[in-house]
């Protein structure tokens, strides 16, 4: 039986250094902000390294943790090589 490996999700909701970096700002640890989202500190963690996706509903009460819109918070489309909102 093949070992299972972990891959990272093919689309993310967010932008994983946008949200690291909007939490830093804030001055909260992964910790504190997981607390105030009601998610796991390890969770918190995958979101911003881009192991995981958050759930739009997560990232929504992120921005709202963090008092950011949430547009800084989502991933960029690129669409023939230019950026696109959403």
């Amino acid at each position: 039986m093949p070992a299972h490996t972990r891959t990272r999700p093919r689309r993310l909701c967010q932008e994983p250094e946008a949200v690291a970096w909007a939490r830093e700002k804030a001055g909260l640890t992964k910790r504190a902000l997981a607390d105030l989202v009601g998610i796991s500190e390890q969770l918190m963690g995958e979101i911003e390294s881009g192991w995981r996706s958050a759930t739009p509903a997560n990232l929504i009460k992120i921005a709202e943790a963090l008092n950011c819109p949430i547009v800084v918070l989502e991933r960029k489309r690129r669409v023939n090589g230019a950026d696109v909102g959403g």
